[in-house]
């Protein structure tokens, strides 16, 4: 319940207060957001499991999004940027569509 009203606050506020990126960071955002997708979807899956570690999700969601921004980073200093980004991308797009599959297969049987 708590993380559910952090959770319309943190939107309230956002709206209200209508953040901006700056142009340094614009280029990571995407890919923190699907890094930060494949956590949550990950942890959806061992929720449902019944396997689900608080402490897992959290280092899962940070060390993703982390590792995902510095693949990125690397690919901007190589000249490469939109490549890499791409690839992770791919890859975390993957397993975001495993989870779900898997998620679905649970609750479906099918």
């Amino acid at each position: 319940m708590i993380a559910i009203l952090g959770l319309l606050l943190g939107v309230l506020v956002g709206v209200l207060l209508e953040p901006s990126v700056p142009p340094y960071l614009q280029p990571y955002l995407p890919i923190a957001i699907v890094a930060a997708l494949d956590a949550l979807f990950g942890g959806l899956r061992a929720v449902i499991e019944g396997i689900f570690d608080d402490r897992v999700f959290v280092t899962s969601l940070v060390f993703n999004v982390l590792v995902a921004a510095f693949v990125v980073f690397l690919g901007d200093q190589l000249g490469v940027g939109a490549q890499l980004s791409t690839g992770v991308v791919v890859v975390l797009g993957i397993r975001i569509f495993s989870n779900a599959a898997a998620i679905r297969r649970h609750l479906l049987g099918s």
